[in-house]
């Protein structure tokens, strides 16, 4: 039973990776949709490309934060399935009303809120939580303040050029700045995943008493357990490769009610201010990677939105559709966390 657990554990969490592609699309694609630098299939096929190269570029710096959310030798296999289940649904549910949600916070909310049904608030590992919880605030601020004044410099120094060679410009530029961006969006995004996966190998080994010797090469899970806390040191090249084929083929479907959302309704955006607002969005995330920060990429790129819309009047910002997308943030994670817990009751009945 325990294996098979695991089996189906790897297979949603790999579905989640998925959604969280086609959901989190709008995040990589939406300003340079917007402003038509490409089309829609176009820009999916870009954003899907970076998505995958991140698996080159970036180490377990976040999945290795997101395993340790809760302590991995004090769950069972069904505190994950729960979890993930959790994040599926809140997932698909926020992408059918068009809401561009965290799906990392959906995901570490529901491994958070099935742990703590499982052994209490003790199992959770606190800091990690408040670093996430911190983030919620921190990511979209840093990216509005980044966005805001890497717009202002560049009007600056544009002030004299020539409008429509500017824009052509621009639009090559937000190439570049999108790819970016995309490659933050794999990096961060696809290791949540990878994270999730490798506690529940962990889990399993835990439980069936089996070394991480005696399994077979595509189980080898290297970690340490340090002062009660474990550590990743290694995963199979499989795991990451899987989570960034999922994250980049989910991308390639496109999530085009959140792109409309993202790159119409909170401000209009403009080829010069689409390149100010994914590079302020990729900063953030390579940034927060180096720190070990799993963050909102959604967060991110709406905060910089803003930040490019703020640039020009306070009045260019839809502030009506940013509120009902902070009452989404703040949810998140609790109604992540609750459903979580109530799937772990009712699946601990028959697992």
């Amino acid at each position: 039973m325990g294996f098979t657990l695991l089996i189906v554990i790897i297979i949603l969490a790999l579905v989640f990776d998925y959604i969280n592609g086609f959901h989190d699309a709008a995040n990589s694609i939406a300003t340079v949709v917007s402003t038509k630098v490409l089309t829609p299939f176009q820009a999916v096929v870009w954003a899907a490309f970076f998505n995958f190269l991140a698996y080159w570029i970036f180490n377990l710096n976040v999945a290795d934060t997101v395993a340790k959310t809760a302590d991995t030798m004090n769950i069972n296999l069904v505190v994950i399935l729960a979890g993930v289940i959790a994040a599926i649904c809140w997932n698909l549910l926020t992408w059918w009303y068009g809401i561009p949600s965290s799906s990392s916070h959906t995901l570490i909310g529901g491994f958070a809120g099935a742990a703590i049904a499982h052994g209490g608030l003790d199992v959770v590992n606190l800091s990690v939580i408040g670093k996430v919880a911190a983030f919620i605030v921190l990511a979209p601020i840093i990216g509005m303040v980044m966005a805001y004044f890497i717009t202002v410099i560049i009007v600056n120094i544009c002030r004299y050029a020539n409008p429509s060679k500017a824009e052509w410009w621009f639009k090559k530029l937000q190439l570049v700045s999108s790819a970016l961006f995309s490659l933050g969006h794999g990096g961060n995004d696809a290791q949540k995943v990878m994270g999730i996966i490798a506690a529940a190998v962990i889990v399993y080994l835990k439980d069936a008493n089996l070394s991480v010797d005696t399994m077979s090469a595509w189980l080898h899970v290297d970690y340490t357990v340090l002062n009660g806390k474990v550590k990743i040191n290694h995963i199979p090249e499989w795991i990451p490769l899987a989570c960034y084929t999922a994250i980049a083929a989910g991308t390639m479907s496109g999530g085009w009610k959140i792109v409309k959302t993202m790159g119409t309704k909170i401000t209009k955006v403009t080829p010069l201010e689409g390149v100010a607002a994914e590079t302020a969005g990729a900063i953030t995330l390579f940034m927060t990677e180096h720190f070990k920060i799993p963050v909102s990429t959604t967060h991110t790129i709406t905060g910089a939105i803003i930040g490019v819309g703020l640039s020009k009047r306070v009045s260019a910002v839809r502030w009506g559709i940013t509120i009902s997308l902070l009452w989404a943030w703040i949810l998140t994670i609790p109604v992540s966390a609750t459903l979580a817990a109530l799937l772990y009751f009712i699946l601990s009945l028959f697992l």
